[in-house]
């Protein structure tokens, strides 16, 4: 473990872990629906509105200090992805920025062209460009999921990506069940036709270093509220494609990028809060850039999770009962737990958890609904998922385990 990742001082950094439900300390285990919030995220939104908000391009003071937060957080996030600042877009959220996207693209789409999603993704990579598809009469194409192996299967991607193909939209991580995608393949056949890859990484970039090149990422999203700041979108576009993009905007609004993909005020409290987000991250590394100390960061905090992830799927693992649903050992995957009990519907087992044992856990098909259906797991509520952060600590751990073993083995009714 590094030296610099003390668990008592990230603690020390998140005020709602103080919280208490039921005469207990709460356990969050919720972070893949929506992580907690640093105290310098919560000071950064405050001092901007308690010093006076400004609307950009004022000749005034506030106006002034509202562009310069805002440039600093497209240079913080640049700095968290691998981009350049000026290819980074903010917005209300991942899905909102994804339909905008989807429409500009779909311009373009023709009858004879088609588009590739996956079966393992979150719906907002695949509805967004699904709907701009059906609006133009284009073909949609999936690439499926091995529902053994729980990884996408890419045994045909020469089939299901051809010529025709204008965009290939691929979650990095599923927010279901945790699997990171292996991008290689998928990279290196849309770029042989000369489609535009979208990559969802929204339950990713709170766990793993990401460089949006590598990964052959033409649009990555993420929201920043999954890694410990506010509720804000993220688009980040190469700057080739985003120059040509033509977005639906007000007549007035700027044409240049990257403005012209943010329509309306932004959040600029919420902006002023991003720097803080990623110098968070960057904390736990070394380095001579924040780029450095991002990626060696992310080690860090990888190596804790990953700790906390073992002992918590070892002792699922002990219960017949028990069904995990995980990819194999070799594949990586992000500390995010999904499983169901026999003979116990999720929602019931997440609600004994919070009332009786005070760890709050999320239960449901988590916007994976193809993947979902796939595996027959909507009828029992769907998956109990058990998300992670850095924030987490192998005593939260061992009171999920206990609480989990009491149910189980004492065949509790909940």
């Amino acid at each position: 473990m590094s030296a610099q990742f003390s668990i008592e001082k990230v603690r020390s950094q998140f005020p709602a872990l103080k919280r208490t439900y039921k005469g207990k300390q709460v356990v969050y285990f919720d972070g893949p629906g929506g992580s907690q919030v640093l105290q310098t995220v919560i000071d950064a939104i405050s001092s901007y509105m308690a010093r006076g908000g400004g609307n950009l391009h004022g000749q005034f003071p506030s106006s002034v200090e509202t562009e310069e937060h805002l440039s600093n957080a497209r240079q913080a996030v640049a700095d968290l992805l691998g981009a350049s600042s000026d290819e980074v877009a903010f917005g209300q959220n991942s899905t909102s920025l994804a339909f905008s996207i989807a429409r500009s693209l779909s311009k373009t789409w023709g009858s004879e062209d088609n588009i590739v999603v996956t079966e393992m993704d979150h719906r907002c990579n695949v509805d967004s460009w699904v709907s701009a598809a059906n609006d133009k009469g284009v073909d949609v194409r999936f690439i499926p999921v091995d529902e053994g192996k729980l990884t996408l299967d890419l045994s045909d991607l020469g089939t299901i990506i051809t010529s025709n193909t204008k965009l290939v939209a691929v979650t990095l991580a599923s927010n279901a069940v945790g699997t990171i995608t292996d991008m290689r393949k998928i990279k290196e056949r849309a770029e042989e036709v000369g489609a535009i890859v979208v990559i969802d990484a929204v339950h990713a970039v709170p766990h793993i270093a990401i460089n949006r090149d590598e990964l052959g990422a033409d649009i990555l999203l993420c929201s920043a509220y999954k890694f410990f700041g506010p509720h804000v979108g993220i688009a980040v576009v190469k700057k080739d494609l985003f120059e040509k993009l033509q977005v639906y905007k007000l007549n007035p609004a700027p044409t240049y990028i990257p403005d012209k993909l943010e329509t309306g005020t932004q959040n600029h409290e919420a902006l002023a809060a991003i720097p803080a987000v990623v110098e968070f991250i960057a904390s736990f590394g070394n380095g001579s850039t924040v780029r450095e100390r991002i990626v060696s960061g992310f080690d860090a905090i990888g190596e804790h999770e990953d700790k906390l992830a073992t002992k918590l799927r070892d002792g699922l693992s002990k219960h017949p009962t028990v069904t995990l649903y995980q990819a194999d050992k070799e594949t990586r995957k992000t500390p995010t737990i999904a499983f169901t009990i026999n003979g116990f519907h999720a929602t019931d087992v997440c609600k004994w958890l919070a009332e009786e044992h005070s760890i709050f856990t999320a239960d449901g098909h988590f916007y994976a609904t193809t993947l979902a259906e796939k595996l027959g797991i909507n009828q029992m509520g769907g998956w109990i998922r058990v998300g992670l952060a850095p924030y987490n600590s192998e005593e939260e751990v061992n009171r999920f385990l206990e609480a989990i073993d009491s149910l189980v083995s004492s065949k509790l009714s909940v």
